[in-house]
Parts: structure tokens; sequence; C-alpha cells
């Protein structure tokens, strides 16, 4: 790192702002924010709903642990003040905090000084208040809208009504209904200006139909490559060279849940290919019904 992007990155960090790097890793961008954790401690609840099931488990249980722990050495500071415990054991402290918070009351140690019955009393409170906030939290994390949409692992450059059209594919596993469907596709690549300086540019791509009143089986994504097109005149070198991707954005509401949904996929410029085409997935069954065969979703056959 250069002495300006130092001096530059330390000032963020002054003012608590997390320094982010740009990496490209198999042609995405990637952004990898150092001192994340620092970020995420300053945001607890954003980082309780976003972490995986484990991590919020494991959180849970070591903030339990840890709290039980406390109320266990503020027993022992208050000497010999709990009935049917014995004197200055660790164990029967903790245990006895456990069954506090937890409201079991088995009855075989109680409180028998004023100290203890006022940390009892502390204990019952921070009870409520914790599991009123996991409760809160597990609900939130369950209620959080998804989408399970699955994109073809490759985009295809191919021609469709003698002009070349890129295309790619979508479709939605959960065999519902995903209402007023709307899809965006948005072209990123590096390029300098007139006056030499550097930018990451984005581009809209426009689709032949971009809006869908019922997503509910497949959807050909179709974008004609015209003198209109930021992709008019490209290579697949030229994609290459200016680092290329198409970022794809699908958003809806679940007929389900009555909310609103989204879901994205990046294509990378090795994910672009030429002159190929997307095998059709639509077939006629021997009693003239139609089906969607999805074991063909993703495969692609070259044009000749």
């Amino acid at each position: 790192m250069k002495p300006r992007q130092k001096r530059n990155s330390a000032k963020a960090r002054q003012h608590g702002f997390p320094v982010a790097k740009i990496q490209i890793q198999d042609g995405r961008f990637q952004i990898v924010s150092l001192g994340a954790w620092y970020s995420y401690w300053r945001d607890p609840y954003h980082m309780m709903l976003t972490i995986s099931w484990w991590g919020f488990i494991a959180i849970v249980a070591i903030a339990y642990i840890a709290l039980n722990a406390l109320f266990a050495l503020l027993y022992l500071a208050g000497g010999d003040c709990l009935e049917g415990a014995r004197p200055g054991s660790f164990e029967d402290t903790f245990f006895f905090s456990v069954h506090t918070l937890a409201s079991i009351g088995y009855g075989v140690i109680a409180p028998k000084t004023t100290y203890a019955n006022i940390i009892v009393t502390l204990s019952a409170i921070t009870s409520l208040l914790t599991i009123a906030v996991v409760t809160g939290l597990a609900f939130a994390r369950f209620s959080l809208p998804t989408a399970r949409v699955l994109f073809s692992r490759v985009a295809v450059i191919a021609p469709y009504d003698g002009v070349p059209t890129l295309m790619f594919r979508a479709a939605n596993q959960r065999r519902n209904l995903i209402l007023e469907a709307q899809l965006q596709v948005y072209l990123m690549r590096d390029e300098i200006s007139s006056e030499g300086q550097f930018m990451r540019r984005i581009y809209d791509l426009k689709l032949l139909r971009h809006q869908s009143p019922s997503f509910a089986l497949t959807w050909a994504a179709m974008h004609p490559i015209d003198e209109n097109s930021p992709l008019y005149g490209a290579t697949p070198d030229s994609l290459f060279d200016n680092q290329t991707t198409l970022v794809i954005s699908l958003s809806g509401i679940d007929e389900t849940v009555a909310q609103a949904i989204h879901a994205r996929h990046i294509y990378a410029a090795q994910d672009i290919l030429w002159n190929n085409r997307f095998v059709d997935v639509l077939r006629d069954s021997p009693n003239g019904d139609r089906y969607i065969d999805y074991n063909h979703f993703h495969d692609i056959v070259p044009i000749e």
C-alpha cells in the first residue's frame, strides 16, 4: 500500500469508517472489508440477522454461559448467602443462576440473605429481557423473506431474429408465483475518460421483456446487442480486458407470504459464452401435454 493510501486508511479508521479492499477473483469484483468484525460489532442487530444459524446459536450460548458465570461470581461475593449450596462452590452458584434465569426452581438451593435476594431480583429482570431479545431476533431471522431463484450457470450470445442477443435463464424453484416480477440487468466495466480518469462504469441493459405479471416456471431474459447497446462492438477479449461483469437483479412479491423478495446473480466475463445457445427445456409428451425438463436448464450447444 502506498504512503498516501496508508494515510487515507488511517484517517478513515479515525472517523470510524471501515476500510474496504477491492479484489478480483474468478473475474468477479469482491469487496473485502478490513476490520470487518469491528464494523459488525458496531451494528450487533444487523450482525445477528446476517450470520449463519450456527453462528447465531454459538453467540447466544456463549452469552448465556457468560451471563450465568457473572451472576455466579456475584453470589460468591456475598459469602454464604445461598441455602443448600456448598460454601465457596462456583458450580453450585452457577447452576443456581441457570435455574433462576430459566425459571426452573427446583427448590434445592434458595437465597437466605437480603444480598442474595437482590441478586435474584436482578437475575429475574435480566432473564425477562434476555428471553425477549433472543426470541425477537429468532423470529426476525425466520421472518426474513427469501427468494429461491435459479439462474443459469452461464450467459450466451447468439443470434435471435438476426440480431446478436445476450441471453440467460432464471427459474422459480419454489413452484409458487412471484407476482409483478421485475428483472434488471446491469453491465459493469472499467473505462478511462477522455481526461484519463479511471472509473467503474455501470450501464443499464434493456431487455425484450423485463416484467412478468406472474413468474412461476422459467424466464429467458434477452438483451439485443444493437447500436444502442453498451455491448455493441464488444468481443470476448474486450470483456476480459475491461473486467466486464453482468449484475442480475430480480424482485417481486412472493404470493405465499405476500412480501417483497429479491434475488441477485453475477456473470463474469468467462461466464459469457459466444456463439452458443441454450438447450430447449420445453418438452411435448405423447398425450399432447407440455412440461419443462429442468435437467437441461444449464445445458448449451454451440452454433455452427
